[in-house]
């Protein structure tokens, strides 16, 4: 009976990650907002596609896209902004990667501000008349970085503007 409580206690965990993160994936960002879901941007270790999931504990509610090949890449927009502290200016770092989706646009943030050391991360979601919704991350629960796309070498930066 001992033997079958420990099978458990390792397996339940075991099937709700794997929901969020298959083994041939990493984490490149993830996140639990207030409400408890869960964000989570994933990619292929050997970079074949990227996706993002996002849901409660028991379902994931949405992945984008939903096909996973290396045409994912192309459908996320980054940008980011770092300043170095000084006298004049407070240091700051704007992680943003932008997707559109069914009339949505998704931005997923991270962002720093040295002044009152002050983290944030999120999810804006635009309706197609821009009326937005936010979706506050918990920081504490943040993992990884939207910054770490660039190492890939599979998305560029872009434009896409600044937001958080």
């Amino acid at each position: 009976m001992k033997k079958l409580l420990i099978i458990l206690y390792v397996l339940i965990p075991l099937t709700f990650w794997a929901q969020y993160l298959l083994p041939n994936e990493e984490v490149i960002y993830s996140f639990e907002t207030k409400t408890r879901k869960k964000m989570f941007l994933v990619k292929d270790k050997t970079n074949k596609y990227i996706q993002y999931r996002f849901g409660t504990k028991s379902k994931v509610e949405m992945e984008f896209p939903a096909e996973r090949t290396k045409e994912s890449w192309k459908k996320f927009h980054y940008n980011s902004y770092w300043r170095g502290g000084g006298i004049q200016n407070s240091g700051m770092e704007i992680d943003n990667l932008s997707f559109k989706n069914n009339g949505y646009e998704y931005l997923l943030f991270r962002t720093y501000h040295a002044e009152g050391e002050v983290y944030t991360a999120g999810i804006i979601i635009k309706d197609s008349k821009g009326k937005e919704t936010r979706i506050n991350g918990n920081y504490k629960t943040v993992k990884g970085c939207i910054c770490n796309l660039e190492d890939t070498k599979m998305i560029e930066k872009e434009d896409i503007g600044l937001s958080f």
